[in-house]
């Protein structure tokens, strides 16, 4: 197996280099990626994403843009169960929580990364090794209408709140299918945010999610899977 670096020039350049990857391990991609494998998870949650963007020739220069700027696809890990169903929420992108004014739901960085997404589930179960666990089919997926307009509505309840300092009272349980919750590596790195009073308060940083009622149907219609429950 040859890794080739360059960044694919097109969709569907980069959709067959993300097909050549079904079916390898953790271990074999990180040795022919010449990457340090960790024993596992735990203090390396990004490393997983950081192994695809680099084995894909990502290029994206900011957390701001998508992975792939130049093709309009983000990329994004998804591990899984044995029945093809997702095991954790996918983290989209920062919630801003200052400067505001003036953000549309047709300007937001939620719907920017979720645009067009290329998806990669991994085997994910916990009783298998990080080393073994192996890359399944990609999807690359648009939200149609319907999935437009719930992820509109939770990301316009959950900014309205933000911008009314109300994020402190804001829980995973707000949303149907997009969620704010902190992101940080521990409670002590703060950010700035507004306070119930309009005024400026320190807090911890957010993040928007996907719920897994969200990315299950996706994964369960482009793989044909049966229901589990």
């Amino acid at each position: 197996m040859q890794f080739s670096h360059q960044i694919p020039g097109d969709e569907q350049s980069l959709l067959n280099k993300a097909k050549s990857l079904a079916g390898y391990t953790m271990a074999e991609l990180a040795y022919h990626a010449s990457i340090a494998m960790p024993n596992d998870l735990r203090r390396a949650k990004g490393w997983v994403g950081q192994l695809l963007e680099y084995c894909l020739g990502a290029n994206a220069g900011s957390k701001a843009e998508q992975d792939f700027a130049h093709l309009g696809i983000e990329l994004k890990t998804i591990p899984i169960n044995r029945y093809g169903e997702p095991l954790e929420t996918t983290f989209v992108c920062v919630a801003p929580l200052t400067g505001n004014t003036g953000v549309t739901w047709l300007s937001s960085h939620v719907r920017h990364k979720l645009s067009r997404v290329l998806w990669i589930p991994i085997e994910g179960e916990r009783q298998i090794p990080l080393a073994k666990r192996r890359v399944a089919s990609p999807l690359l997926w648009s939200p149609n209408p319907i999935e437009e307009q719930l992820l509109k509505r939770d990301w316009e309840e959950l900014m309205d709140m933000i911008v009314l300092g109300q994020v402190e009272n804001i829980t995973a349980r707000h949303g149907q299918v997009l969620q704010i919750r902190p992101k940080a590596a521990n409670n002590k790195a703060l950010t700035e945010g507004i306070g119930k009073h309009g005024q400026p308060i320190m807090t911890m940083p957010r993040g928007f999610y996907l719920k897994k009622d969200f990315t299950a149907p996706i994964l369960a219609r482009h793989f044909d899977l049966p229901t589990h429950k």
